[in-house]
Parts: structure tokens; C-alpha cells; sequence
């Protein structure tokens, strides 16, 4: 019985080697050069009255969104987000909805009310259980959500979008709108630390949230 048999390989050719070398590179560039740009998209749902606000963002851009509190667009601003780590806790808000309400409410300037919407604990899945509170609170409350805004941060945007959406369903027309990042520069990520962990990470989980997250139909609102 034969050991070893040989075979032809064909491999590219120096020239040929380099050309495909330089049109990844030139691909990898592109799609740096515009990542952030896809993944932070800012789309606000038109009529939309209801503005849901994630609650785990920082207080600087939690305070980017006092303007849109004061433009009289909505009629209220929902804040989600589950419980905060007791040694986090410096306020004694006890989930980030309450905190992120708190900070909101400390612009005396509108009348709109800011409910907060909190959600479980969960170690997977909060955006899209936080989603499934707010829309347990609308039909809690009597809300017909015809069309809401999600306020998140920069390339979260385009999977909070996703999962509000397929938690809301078909009927909920979901905006988004896409804060700058506080901490580095959004459209070069790849400067700072943070922007390359934020953004990486959002595409490996909007990979895996688009082509293996299939929950199952949402329960009814208690």
C-alpha cells in the first residue's frame, strides 16, 4: 500500500498573490472607513410620539437627549434597563431605567413625562427583553404604539432597532436614533481602545443576532 502520492497544487502567482492581497486590504479599509456609519443609523420613525430611551447609557449622553425631551415631538419618553450591580449603585436607583429616568428629569425645561420601564434580571437578551416590557407597559396602560424612537449609542443602533422590532412586531413602525459616542470619535472607532471593543463587538453581535436569534412569538402582555 502506497504511503505518499503526489499531486498538483495550483497556487497564484506573485503578481496575481499581491493583487488579491491589495483588494482585501482596500475591502477591510472600506469597510472600517464605514462601519460606523452603517452600524449607527439615524432614522426616526415619522409620527412617532413615544421615545424610548436606553437606560444603560452614560450620564453625558443621557443628557444629549434633554433636547429631544424639549422639541415637542412626543408625548413621553420610556427608560428601560434592568438592575444595577449593588456596587454600581451610587444613586440607589436600583435598575437603569430609574436612573436614566432621574437624569432626564432633572431638565425642568419640558412637561413631557419620562416613565421609567424596567426589565428583569437576564444575562442574555436585555435590549430585547426591555423591549418586551415596553410593550407590555402599552398595553398595560392603554398606549396604542403605532410608532416609537429608540434612543441608544452609536453602532448599538442598528440592533436595538432589530430587536424592538421584532419584539414590537410588524404593526410598530421602530425609529432609531443614534447618539455620538461621549468617550472617542464614533466614525474613526478604530483610534481609541473603546472604539474598537464597542464596534467589533457590535458587528459579531448584530452577525449572530441576524442569523441565529429567532425567539419565539412574544407572550401576551400580562
Amino acid at each position: 500500500m502506497p504511503l505518499f502520492r503526489r499531486r498538483a497544487v495550483w497556487l497564484p502567482t506573485l503578481p496575481v498573490a499581491s493583487l488579491m492581497v491589495a483588494a482585501l486590504a482596500a475591502i477591510l479599509f472600506w469597510t472600517g472607513r464605514h462601519a460606523y456609519d452603517w452600524l449607527a443609523p439615524h432614522a426616526p420613525a415619522p409620527g412617532a410620539r413615544t421615545l424610548v430611551v436606553e437606560g444603560w447609557l452614560s450620564r453625558a449622553d443621557l443628557q444629549q437627549a434633554r433636547a429631544l425631551r424639549r422639541s415637542g415631538h412626543y408625548q413621553r419618553v420610556l427608560t428601560t434597563g434592568g438592575p444595577i450591580d449593588r456596587d454600581q449603585d451610587v444613586g440607589g436607583w436600583r435598575h437603569y431605567a430609574a436612573r436614566a429616568a432621574a437624569i432626564l428629569r432633572e431638565d425642568a425645561d419640558s412637561a413631557v413625562p419620562v416613565l421609567a420601564v424596567p426589565a428583569p434580571q437576564t444575562l442574555q437578551e436585555r435590549t430585547y427583553l426591555s423591549a418586551l416590557q415596553v410593550r407590555e407597559w402599552a398595553a398595560l396602560n392603554g398606549v396604542r404604539l403605532e410608532a416609537v424612537d429608540v434612543y441608544t449609542l452609536g453602532v448599538h443602533a442598528r440592533r436595538s432597532r432589530q430587536v424592538y422590532r421584532l419584539a414590537l412586531g410588524d404593526a410598530v413602525d421602530v425609529g432609531v436614533i443614534a447618539v455620538p459616542p461621549s468617550l472617542y470619535d464614533g466614525p474613526r472607532w478604530w483610534t481609541s481602545s473603546d472604539g474598537a471593543k464597542n464596534t467589533l463587538g457590535e458587528i459579531v453581535s448584530l452577525v449572530w443576532t441576524s442569523c441565529c436569534f429567532w425567539p419565539p412569538t412574544a407572550p401576551a402582555p400580562r
